[in-house]
């Protein structure tokens, strides 16, 4: 989508919205299948990343599956197309009723996370005299080098069963007549650049695996969950993520079994350079230090900065080249985290002016909130 398309959207809607460009995301979806043509792969969408019903029709539409944290994208991606057996159900904290849903609908699997809820699983399924899909989530203790909100596979984290429970709670629940062993499930954080990391994901897996074979037990699956980033500096450069790199970790360092198939849950890098956030500045402040550009645009569209520190390149589409300056853009609502950058270089930046922040089709419009009573913004899709 060009500046000049960007432009024309700010121009004849309301801002603070959002842009998506269906053809970046259709480009992005075919490197994604021709990196991981294999016949025992499989990519599914994380769907927490950016659910809008018509990027999900899209995402479905090419062959994708769903990785789903909630009962309320489990019907969302049913309803946008996603087969049920191609939906993976994640979460710590499932409800009653969410793992109900689940087990009905017969998706694809359930990705335990705690000795405690693989019980409750098996005691819903008894009592719906059906056999309920899980896989184990195990921590496998690896650093991931990212912020430390979004690592999920240290020892310290919520997320995953102790892998020294591994092959007791594999046993459990492949003896369960209620529960079928659907395999191991595995996620270390997300936007992580380094193919290391990934690497060593791999490593720990063989070891798991090992362990799995000398007890006698076989992992159907193994998913490895997601966690590829993007190139949040330079997206126009880089619009579609390295899946050639990431794919190939996989391929050259994970030893898979015989019959085994591998899953990969990729959300950010799928949809997050698609969409970007059209703001306009209200208002240029002059400090004593410092300038602000005010927008009218806040945390309650793109918490990002505000909860991770997270930055994004942010583009003048109306400075037509003005000479430079460093502003702090911030927005509107009522908190001093509500700052998208701190001492940004920008052309000349006067009110009305329509700034772009780029690679926002990830948690931007997903975690949209109406703090102070806004509403929430209106996407466009071209």
């Amino acid at each position: 989508m060009s500046d000049a398309q960007l432009k024309h959207i700010a121009a004849t809607h309301t801002t603070p919205c959002y842009a998506y460009d269906t053809a970046l995301l259709q480009r992005t979806l075919e490197a994604i299948r021709a990196e991981a043509a294999h016949d025992r792969w499989h990519v599914h969408y994380a769907i927490k990343a950016n659910p809008h019903p018509v990027i999900l029709q899209q995402i479905a539409r090419a062959g994708l599956g769903a990785d789903c944290v909630s009962g309320g994208e489990v019907a969302a991606a049913l309803q946008a197309g996603f087969r049920a057996g191609s939906i993976v159900l994640a979460g710590v904290g499932k409800t009653d009723a969410e793992i109900e849903q689940a087990i009905g609908e017969e998706i694809g699997m359930m990705n335990v996370e705690s000795r405690e809820e693989l019980c409750v699983i098996e005691q819903i399924a008894a009592r719906m005299g059906k056999k309920a899909r899980v896989s184990l989530r195990i921590n496998p203790d690896v650093d991931a080098h990212t912020h430390a909100h979004i690592t999920t596979g240290r020892a310290e984290n919520k997320f995953g069963v102790d892998a020294a429970d591994m092959v007791t709670l594999a046993r459990k629940t492949a003896e369960s007549p209620h529960l079928t062993f659907t395999g191991l499930h595995f996620h270390i954080g997300s936007q992580l650049l380094m193919m290391d990391d990934f690497r060593a994901l791999c490593l720990r897996i063989n070891e798991l695996q090992g362990e799995l074979a000398a007890a006698g037990l076989f992992a159907p699956n193994i998913n490895v969950g997601g966690g590829l980033g993007i190139d949040y500096e330079q997206p126009l450069k880089h619009p579609v993520a390295d899946f050639r790199a990431y794919f190939a970790t996989f391929a050259n360092n994970l030893t898979l079994l015989p019959g085994q198939h591998l899953h990969f849950e990729l959300g950010r890098a799928v949809v997050a350079q698609m969409g970007t956030l059209l703001t306009r500045v209200l208002y240029v402040k002059q400090g004593s230090t410092k300038q602000f550009a005010i927008v009218d645009a806040g945390m309650t569209e793109l918490i990002r900065p505000a909860l991770y520190g997270a930055l994004h390149r942010i583009d003048n589409l109306s400075s037509e080249g003005r000479p430079a300056g460093k502003y702090d853009v911030v927005g509107p609502i009522c908190e001093s985290s509500d700052t998208f950058a701190r001492d940004y270089v920008l052309p000349t930046t006067q009110r009305g002016d329509i700034l772009a922040i780029r690679s926002a089709g990830a948690y931007g419009m997903a975690m949209a909130s109406t703090y102070n009573c806004r509403p929430l913004p209106e996407a466009y899709l071209f």
